[in-house]
């Protein structure tokens, strides 16, 4: 999966958030509805120019961040939700 292929970024769009190509949906925002519970299924239910593979490509664009460390986690003490 090349996640180029669905994702980048442009300063114009949402101030530079990563976003599909061809939509407003930010990496973030998608990351934050399934977070919230939303299954796949359900966004792409709801977002129709939304495909399987753009939804794959967000979890490569996140593992990629994170083997890279370009995402940080904060330091220090702190506790889990439950």
């Amino acid at each position: 999966m090349n996640w180029q292929d669905y994702i980048h970024s442009d300063e114009r769009i949402l101030f530079g958030k990563p976003i599909i190509k061809g939509t407003r949906l930010s990496v973030e925002f998608l990351l934050e509805r399934l977070a919230d519970g939303w299954s796949e299924q359900d966004l792409l239910d709801n977002y129709p120019r939304l495909t399987k593979e753009a939804m794959q490509a967000v979890f490569a664009y996140v593992h990629a961040t994170m083997k890279d460390n370009l995402v940080f986690f904060p330091t220090g003490n702190f506790r889990q939700a439950s």
